[in-house]
């Protein structure tokens, strides 16, 4: 059967026929027990992350420099940065607070060594390879979903000012989940646009070698240039646009799929749900603020959220 634009905008009006019944279906009581036994997983976690730092930074080999040798050394200053960006302070906050921990780190701690951590390079290697290790123990099944969000680089802005996150006072990241687990399998960030950031993420994915079998995307993506990224290896669950009118090989699979079975197809998108509760918990636990200035380290601020949404997050399947 070949596939007209007339039989791809009848599956869409099916489609959105069968959205608020799906709707009604997820509505169903939480978990709560589940929820606590998975805590142990969170426990769990945090308890070995200081065996992680220590076997992440033992991945990296530092040449010596010319200069004086930093006051901290390298599991240190990750551990310093970790704690920072999970209390979610400002600098001169942490200072005051990292004396209560002075015994920890044997040297006073100044706001200025905190915020250089942003952009410390040794600590951005420790940081990726504690990513890659959490995610190696934990395990990915391939089948993802995927978001994008604005994140406020000022105080006074918010998401009430400013409901679509626009403008040179946000900054677009994309995280890539895996359903199973609700872990981010690859970030990006970008301070042009959200598209931008997707796109650094899939290279992320593909550099840590995370192989995707299935994506669950919003209509942001959906286009014929983001299906041709994946080819036929990967099925991406997308709702097409209502103005669809060039069909081609990458509409046509997907439309034939939602023949198939509408029903399925749309219960298995709204999946996609999870990367929205994803980025409502990490903002909630870790803040929808960056502080930082300079985009380096404004590109580690949300490196680090991903790796902490990977410690906290718990996954429980409805």
């Amino acid at each position: 059967m070949r596939i007209t634009g007339k039989i791809a905008q009848q599956m869409i009006d099916v489609l959105d026929d069968l959205r608020e019944q799906i709707q009604k279906e997820s509505k169903t009581k939480y978990p709560y027990a589940e929820w606590e036994k998975k805590r142990e997983d969170v426990k769990r976690r945090i308890e070995k992350l200081p065996e992680y730092i220590e076997e992440a930074a033992s991945m990296i080999t530092v040449q010596k420099t010319r200069g004086p040798e930093k006051e901290l050394d390298l599991v240190q200053r990750t551990t310093l940065f970790l704690f920072a960006r999970l209390m979610n302070k400002s600098n001169r906050d942490m200072e005051l607070i990292v004396l209560f921990l002075q015994p920890l780190f044997d040297t006073p701690v100044s706001y200025k060594t905190i915020e250089r951590l942003y952009s410390d390079e040794e600590v951005k290697m420790v940081l990726h390879n504690l990513f890659t290790l959490l995610l190696k123990d934990e395990g990915v099944s391939g089948n993802m979903t995927g978001d994008g969000s604005g994140y406020s680089v000022t105080v006074t802005k918010h998401y009430r000012s400013n409901p679509h996150k626009k403008g040179r006072d946000y900054k677009y990241v994309f995280r890539l989940m895996d359903i199973e687990t609700g872990m981010y399998a690859a970030v990006g960030y970008s301070t042009i646009s959200e598209m931008r950031a997707f796109h650094q993420a899939l290279e992320m994915a593909k550099d840590i070698g995370i192989s995707i079998d299935t994506l669950r995307l919003d209509k942001y993506y959906s286009s014929k240039k983001v299906l041709k990224l994946f080819g036929e290896d990967v099925f991406v669950y997308v709702i097409p646009k209502n103005n669809i009118s060039k069909i081609g090989i990458e509409w046509s699979r997907i439309i034939r799929k939602i023949i198939e079975s509408p029903y399925t197809y749309l219960k298995t998108y709204f999946k996609r749900n999870l990367s929205e509760s994803g980025f409502s918990s990490d903002k909630s636990r870790f803040g929808g603020l960056i502080r930082q200035k300079r985009e380096d380290r404004q590109s580690m601020a949300m490196l680090a959220i991903g790796f902490l949404h990977n410690l906290f997050f718990i996954r429980v399947q409805n």
